[in-house]
């Protein structure tokens, strides 16, 4: 279950309180605020608190002392000036609070992200839920062929139902160890150590805040085609979250950095060479295969 009842009851106690500020709002954030948007099978992600706008933005760029009277197109105009020429001071204006249940091997690729305020939920106090990550079929996959960290086409069914099976009775085996050593009816093992045998397919929970900024930045990859799927899921969560909360510079984003492409000198040149005419091959382009193969992939599309 995403949400425990315990957490469900303390959600809905802080979304019947209603309280008034003087800071900015967004009325469509504050739709999603605190509900458990649902990711992967158990997971969640869950908006606990934010500051600032798109106004934000423009203020911090401009250094003013508030709205002002320019129209939205201005603001659009300059904030997509800033994300295109890679200012990042006036997006660290605004910041973003998540609560985030995930997987422990995705959480241990995203914690690589050192840029946020992370607290997670330790299994030195807390007993973990029997709750793991199992993966559609659709997404078991053979190692690819061209990318050591990747995978490549997908599993026959019945390869596919085989794996499936090994992981469900993996983690199964594993949390009834866990279970047995904790035996909290007799001489338990301390939990510090009985964690220890969980898989990494066990969901744990943090609570995760960041900048605006630096928020792009993870998007920027964990939202990319080419991340794994399982972190990329959660990634296009936050980036709908991002939309209803910045939506000039989400749109911003999504044109000059997840749509983009960031040539190389070598690649540039490749480039200007085939806009002058030249039957550019990529043994005499000075790039190598791989830079070949990501160069033509980009201008085909």
């Amino acid at each position: 279950m995403p949400l425990t009842p315990q957490q469900q009851i303390e959600i809905d106690e802080q979304r019947a309180t209603v309280s008034t500020t003087g800071r900015a709002t967004v009325a469509e954030l504050e739709a999603i605020l605190l509900q458990a948007l649902p990711v992967l099978d158990h997971g969640f992600v869950r908006v606990v608190d934010y500051m600032g706008d798109d106004a934000a933005i423009v203020q911090a760029a401009r250094v003013s002392y508030g709205r002002g009277t320019r129209r939205v197109q201005d603001d659009a105009g300059l904030i997509d000036y800033l994300m295109r020429h890679r200012h990042s001071t006036p997006f660290e204006m605004c910041e973003i609070k998540f609560h985030v249940k995930l997987p422990i091997f995705v959480a241990r690729q995203w914690i690589r992200h050192r840029t946020a305020n992370v607290n997670e939920i330790s299994a030195r106090y807390s007993v973990l839920d029997k709750e793991y990550y199992l993966p559609a079929p659709g997404q078991l996959a053979a190692q690819s062929s061209v990318n050591r960290q990747g995978r490549g086409e997908a599993l026959p069914p019945e390869r596919a139902a085989a794996v499936l099976g090994l992981l469900r009775e993996d983690a199964d085996r594993c949390y009834r160890h866990y279970e047995e050593m904790l035996d909290p009816d007799g001489a338990g093992l301390a939990r510090e150590l009985a964690r220890i045998n969980l898989t990494l397919a066990t969901y744990t929970q943090w609570y995760w805040k960041i900048d605006l900024h630096n928020l792009f930045h993870f998007l920027a990859l964990r939202a990319d085609a080419h991340a794994q799927y399982e972190i990329r899921a959660y990634a296009e969560v936050m980036l709908e979250v991002v939309r209803r909360w910045v939506p000039l510079a989400y749109g911003a984003f999504i044109k000059n950095r997840l749509g983009a492409v960031t040539l190389s000198a070598p690649a540039l040149a490749v480039v200007r060479r085939m806009l002058a005419g030249d039957p550019v091959e990529q043994p005499g382009s000075g790039l190598s295969p791989r830079e070949w193969r990501e160069l033509m992939a980009a201008l085909n599309g």
